[in-house]
């Protein structure tokens, strides 16, 4: 069984749940950007949680299904495909998703899992240190697994769409909220901030107005995370995401909350972005 790329749209990657705990190799986790969108897929076709699927940037993918394939997509909603609904793509059917309305990220699940072969423990792509799968391209023939759960039986599955306008979510201090003091939190948390078309898997580029540092120099580097705020001598934030260094120098002022970050992993340049002070008790 297999399926066959007809188009990529703007970036299309294998992606799983990553490679968890090989940092202290230099190896990041990568995986998928919207943790919870990709688990949502898998589940309602009875695959693995840690299941392979195709992540989508902005739409535009086309497939062929070699044979009778039972698939879904979550995440972003796109035109020409029925979301978060399993639904049978028969042999030589083709199934092409427009851009999507809201949201950027949508996750095409098969029954059976994407069984590109793994490397390093995961079917990750991580764009930022070349990683895994090459980037899905047209021509590619991406193999499907064989199904090792019943199938959940389930038509749809209601879920919320991703933010159309501006998106707040919660971070708490981070380890060099020092270097910022209460002003630095205070210009953090009280305005809206861009997100910039440099934005990638890496992370969000913000733009809005600079934060202050109370002190100069720089940090050895330290070890980074998902959700990290790490701030450069510009100023404006960098929000980690799934492929962000396993390492940084320079300081990060906060944390957003993990399930938050898959919400944030959905925002397109131009959306603003709120960030709201939480509390670490």
């Amino acid at each position: 069984m297999s399926l066959t790329v007809l188009a990529t749209g703007p970036l299309t990657t294998v992606q799983d749940r990553g490679r968890p705990g090989q940092a202290a190799l230099g190896i990041g986790r990568s995986g998928v950007c919207d943790r919870a969108s990709a688990a949502l897929a898998n589940r309602l076709l009875g695959n693995r949680a840690d299941a392979a699927v195709l992540e989508v940037t902005f739409g535009g993918l086309a497939v062929r299904a070699e044979a009778d394939l039972l698939v879904v997509t979550a995440g972003a909603r796109c035109p020409g495909a029925p979301h978060a609904a399993p639904t049978v793509l028969r042999r030589g059917q083709e199934l092409r998703l427009g851009p999507p309305a809201a949201g950027l990220r949508t996750y095409l699940a098969v029954r059976g899992g994407i069984a590109v072969p793994p490397v390093l423990g995961s079917r990750a792509t991580d764009v930022l240190a070349g990683l895994g799968p090459a980037v899905v391209a047209v021509g590619d023939v991406l193999p499907v697994g064989e199904p090792v759960h019943p199938a959940p039986g389930v038509d749809l599955a209601p879920v919320p769409e991703p933010a159309a306008g501006e998106l707040t979510v919660t971070v708490l201090p981070g380890p060099r909220a020092d270097w910022f003091g209460e002003a630095g939190w205070a210009a953090l948390t009280g305005q809206a901030w861009a997100v910039t078309s440099e934005s990638n898997r890496v992370g969000l580029r913000l733009d809005g107005t600079p934060l202050d540092r109370l002190r100069a120099g720089e940090l050895p580097s330290e070890g980074m995370v998902r959700g990290a705020l790490q701030v450069p001598p510009s100023g404006l934030p960098v929000l980690f995401l799934a492929d962000h260094p396993v390492t940084g120098g320079y300081p990060v002022i906060g944390y957003v909350t993990d399930a938050d970050v898959d919400r944030c992993a959905q925002l397109r340049p131009g959306q603003t972005l709120r960030l709201r002070p939480g509390s670490l008790t």
